[in-house]
């Protein structure tokens, strides 16, 4: 058999995991490496990876589609809500105008405040609303 010698540079934890295997097989760390790469060449082990490689990204294309469905949904409902909102909020009177506006700048801090607690605790309304 023709054999060519390399001199290759490897991580520690493969290293050591080679010289492991050696060990238990009770074969060299060269016949190791050439069973190993013998396996990885062959049409069946690429076939092997291409396939894991593929329902991989036919989860990830699921997952985008998911996202891409419910942020539709996400910007129709606020779109809904910002028409309703609109439609049924009397405009305020000038000489209320300042008033109103730290009101909605106290609102939104206690929006802001509820939020980020809610977050923390990892909870998620839309699972209470849905159930």
């Amino acid at each position: 058999m023709n054999r060519t010698r390399l001199n290759i540079f490897l991580q520690h934890d493969h290293a050591k995991r080679i010289d492991e295997l050696a060990t238990m097989k009770r074969a060299s760390k060269s016949s190791v490496v050439a069973m190993a790469l013998a396996s990885y060449f062959t049409p069946e082990s690429a076939d092997r990876r291409e396939g894991g490689v593929a329902r991989r990204l036919e989860r990830i294309d699921q997952r985008l589609n998911s996202l891409e469905r419910d942020q539709t949904i996400l910007i129709e409902a606020f779109a809904l809500y910002l028409r309703h909102h609109f439609s049924i909020t009397a405009p305020v009177p000038d000489a209320h105008q300042d008033a109103a506006r730290a009101q909605g700048r106290a609102r939104f801090e206690q929006f802001i405040e509820q939020l980020g607690r809610h977050l923390q605790r990892g909870q998620r309304f839309i699972k209470g609303v849905s159930t």
